[in-house]
Order: structure tokens, then C-alpha cells, then sequence
């Protein structure tokens, strides 16, 4: 099994700043894809931002210039520097992670347990 833990949220005001850390742990063959969505109240999940294992990254148009996420593949860690923070960034933040496990075609997508971001206005 895969664990994926997040760290790094929590309470900000506008225009403020805040990085999520997430580390992958267990049975780990390959990390495909690393991502942050997020969830505010009443609304669906939403991607935030994605680096694949050649590093290429992508981002929501909502976020482009303001966030940027980086990965470590040596510590199996991805993360989410977020800057010039909106009352709309306000959710509940989810590591994503789409990792093999054994060196077979299939792939598993695992989430952490999600981290409160709350932007002050």
C-alpha cells in the first residue's frame, strides 16, 4: 500500500503566502503524476496543479502565475508554494499521486487526507 501525507495548511491572510508538502511512503515502484486538487465548500474537487515524472508541469487557469509546484522524486515529495493567496484559494487542499507499485503496466491513484487552507480577506 501507498500512504500520501500532506502538511502545510492553514489559516492566511489575503495576499499572503503558504506551502503544502506532501510525501508518498510505502510500496513504491514509479510515480507517474503528483498533484494538488482542491475542494471548497459546496463546490467539486478541483485540480490545482500537476508535475509529471519528466517534470512537466500544469497548472488552473485560476492559479497560473501564483502557484507553482515543484517535486522532490528522491524523497517521493511534491509540493505547492502559493503566493499572492485569494479568499477563493480557500479550500481544502488533496495530494494526488498515480504510482506503480510493482514493474507491471498498471498504475494506482492515491489521495492524502487533505489539508485546510483558509485565506483571511
Amino acid at each position: 500500500q501507498v500512504q500520501l501525507v500532506e502538511s502545510g495548511g492553514g489559516l492566511v491572510e489575503a495576499g499572503g503566502s503558504l506551502r503544502l508538502s506532501c510525501t508518498a511512503s510505502g510500496r513504491i515502484f514509479r510515480i507517474n503524476v503528483m498533484a494538488w486538487h482542491r475542494q471548497a465548500p459546496g463546490k467539486q474537487r478541483e485540480l490545482v496543479a500537476s508535475i509529471a515524472g519528466g517534470a512537466s508541469t500544469n497548472y488552473a487557469d485560476s492559479v497560473k502565475g501564483r502557484f507553482t509546484i515543484s517535486r522532490n522524486s528522491t524523497q517521493n515529495a511534491v509540493y505547492l508554494q502559493m503566493n499572492s493567496l485569494k479568499s477563493e484559494d480557500t479550500a481544502v487542499y488533496y495530494c494526488y499521486g498515480n504510482i506503480k507499485t510493482n514493474n507491471d503496466h498498471i498504475s494506482y491513484q492515491y489521495w492524502g487526507q487533505g489539508t485546510q487552507v483558509t485565506v483571511s480577506s
